[in-house]
């Protein structure tokens, strides 16, 4: 297999095009950091190099608990692992080594970050065991994504006052939302495997009030992010924009039409992510 192939292989294994969701916001983070802390070029590149090696750590190790369940699932049966394209041996690398870099990217970013550090790797990884034994998976998920944005701030050194502690659970809401109706598409499958998660819990209706409350956090929270630190009106509108596209996002999945999960997941929430930095970097660079 040559290496371009390979590196294809491993870049569809942690599914590098989801960074989308969580590096924005991080970014965000260090803009809104900045008036308080310190900011470098060196200290933004650890920052991206952390989050990249902790969610290639945390999406490696996911596939590897789960390559059985994959295999069983129509949806899932031809993912790298499976379908034998990668080796256990190979992803078990892959994951020891994005560990170490960000464990080393933590240390260089300060004393507190590397202290903290295995908090992060231990809800990132451990988030691959939660659907086993509680339908709040969602949640712990959110969390762990939510880090990206918190840690931004904690290794700039800005003050932890409720502005950053509101933008984690807003995150953390926000993937928790997207992420019940993300699993939508396997119900009936994970219901049959035994596997928790709030559609099995509560069946498709439920799911989607629940999504559509975690969304009414995450809208609540960004505003009361701008509202902490006296934004002005870019960001504002960004929130209002931000709103905006959740509510298309619910009002394209329906209880009688999941056909479009995949571009409620992806496409809008892609565009939340990318739309709150935008209207962050022109709020600080107008303000």
């Amino acid at each position: 297999m040559s290496v371009a192939k390979t590196l294809t292989h491993y870049g569809s294994l942690v599914k590098l095009s989801h960074t989308v969701f969580a590096l924005p916001f991080a970014l965000a983070a260090v803009v809104l950091a900045s008036p308080y802390a310190q900011v470098t070029v060196g200290k933004v590149l650890l920052i991206v190099v952390c989050i990249a090696s902790a969610r290639t750590a945390a999406m490696a190790f996911n596939r590897l608990i789960d390559r059985d369940i994959d295999g069983k699932n129509p949806r899932t049966k031809d993912r790298e692992l499976p379908k034998g394209v990668l080796s256990v041996f190979a992803v078990r690398s892959l994951v020891f080594c994005s560990c170490a870099l960000f464990l080393l990217c933590a240390a260089q970013l300060g004393r507190l970050p590397l202290y903290l550090s295995p908090v992060a790797l231990a809800l990132a990884l451990g988030y691959s065991y939660t659907k086993r034994f509680t339908a709040f998976c969602h949640v712990i998920l959110g969390l762990a994504i939510a880090f990206a944005p918190g840690g931004a701030w904690i290794a700039l050194g800005a003050p932890l006052t409720a502005a950053p502690c509101l933008l984690v659970l807003g995150v953390a809401s926000w993937v928790a939302g997207f992420d019940v109706l993300y699993s939508l598409q396997d119900v009936a499958f994970d219901a049959g495997e035994r596997l928790r998660s709030i559609p099995v819990r509560l069946g498709v209706s439920g799911a989607l009030v629940v999504s559509a409350l975690l969304h009414l956090v995450t809208i609540a929270c960004l505003l009361g992010v701008g509202l902490v630190l006296g934004r002005g009106t870019p960001y504002m509108l960004g929130v209002a924009a931000i709103t905006a596209l959740l509510v298309i996002e619910h009002a394209i999945v329906r209880p009688s039409d999941l056909t479009k999960l995949n571009q409620a997941f992806f496409d809008v929430n892609g565009y939340v992510s990318l739309l709150f930095l935008l209207c962050v970097g022109l709020d600080q660079v107008l303000g």
